[in-house]
């Protein structure tokens, strides 16, 4: 009687590769397409520098990194950053709310 069986997947569809967002692989690009700049540009065989060639595709792969409950790394810093800035609003509505109007006069 007009039942729906929902799968437990049904996002992981909406999904590139079941996991990225386009906006998580956008920015992985990015950081991706300056490490390559970096590499090209900046010449040195050093280990600090080429680490520091590297931080940008290390960054935004930590921030698209997958995490147990949640989407990814970016999610959850959103979800933190939104927790501590924004004012929580609870609008609780139970059995003696009188938000409802009687029509049985």
């Amino acid at each position: 009687m007009n039942q729906f069986l929902i799968p437990a997947n049904s996002k992981k569809s909406m999904l590139i590769f079941g996991i990225f967002r386009p906006i998580d692989l956008i920015i992985f690009g990015c950081g991706a397409l300056a490490t390559v700049l970096m590499l090209i540009i900046i010449k040195s065989s050093s280990i600090p520098i080429v680490v520091i060639k590297l931080l940008p595709l290390l960054t935004t792969a930590l921030l698209v990194f997958p995490v147990a409950n949640y989407h990814n790394t970016l999610t959850v810093l959103v979800l933190i950053y939104q927790f501590y800035t924004t004012r929580q609003k609870f609008i609780w509505k139970g059995w003696c709310a009188n938000g409802t109007k009687n029509k049985s006069k």
